[in-house]
């Protein structure tokens, strides 16, 4: 991979590592090992930010979660996360979710969090694996309640490449700030009852409970799912860099495992699931079934 990339990679590994403490732009460039104007340039060019509102931005998101699920006052967040002050801290907060961080922490409604992604996770592409061969897949049915799901149509896209280029990668964001009946956003391929006319099978939202009524970020959607049956496919652990090989070593066992073995069918009027590709659980993903009828 370009040496480049994996320069700024190293300092966004840096930054979330030191997050809490004071960053120079020194520091990023002994972690890329390129002189600090052009450590500056190269993290500007694969991330679009700066380094200074980089760290801001993910400072004042993390803040947030903490703001919303109780865990410091807004003194608290200002100071433990690098702000000089409160007013400054407040302003900031501001400017970027357009909500006091005050007014927040009593009604933690959906903002926009600032996700980052790896510069050298954006180099990767999908396509360009194989892995047919290796790692377990632990496979075992779980049942899902009644329930809603708030999500982000795109327009015609069937996986996270095309609906990123779609709708953007904030979406991610709005979604990490709202609560989830399973603890995280997910990703969803709809079947065709599901869809509206001229929107993608591929969304992303948050599983909420049946009787949600909530606040509904602008341009999302709420759809109703039924209760139903699951197979999860779940990986090996895996490295961060290797998560499009993880993905594929679960979809090789998706479309080759026969579910009538158990006594189960796919239930094609059921969404398919996909949670984030994280390397210390493995990759996961969730396919509808029903019984099979006698």
């Amino acid at each position: 991979m370009d040496e480049r990339i994996l320069a700024v990679q190293r300092m966004q590994d840096y930054i979330e590592a030191h997050l809490d403490e004071k960053i120079t732009l020194s520091e990023l460039a002994r972690a890329a090992v390129f002189s600090p104007w052009y450590s500056y340039r190269l993290f500007e060019h694969y991330t679009g930010l700066t380094p200074a509102d980089y760290i801001r931005r993910l400072r004042l998101s993390r803040s947030a979660l903490k703001l919303k699920n109780g865990d410091c006052r807004v003194t608290d967040a200002a100071f433990e996360l690098g702000f000089g002050s409160v007013d400054g801290y407040t302003r900031a907060f501001f400017r970027e979710f357009g909500v006091l961080p005050g007014t927040y922490a009593q009604d933690p409604s959906p903002i926009t969090l600032f996700i980052p992604y790896g510069a050298k996770f954006r180099a990767m592409r999908k396509d360009n694996t194989d892995m047919k061969n290796t790692n377990n897949i632990f496979i075992q049915v779980i049942r899902k309640p009644a329930r809603k799901a708030v999500i982000k149509r795109g327009i015609c896209a069937e996986d996270y490449f095309s609906y990123c280029e779609e709708v953007g990668c904030d979406v991610w964001g709005t979604l990490i700030s709202m609560d989830s009946l399973c603890g995280e956003p997910v990703c969803m391929w709809l079947p065709e009852n599901m869809k509206t006319p001229g929107t993608s099978t591929y969304v992303q939202g948050v599983e909420v409970s049946a009787d949600f009524d909530g606040a509904v970020p602008h341009g999302f959607d709420v759809i109703s799912l039924p209760n139903s049956e699951y197979l999860m496919f779940q990986g090996e652990p895996f490295a961060e860099e290797d998560y499009c090989d993880a993905i594929s070593a679960v979809r090789y066992a998706i479309d080759r495992y026969d579910p009538s073995v158990i006594g189960y069918c796919r239930d094609n009027d059921n969404p398919r699931i996909q949670l984030e590709p994280r390397g210390e659980r493995g990759y996961i993903e969730l396919i509808a079934v029903k019984p099979l009828t006698k």
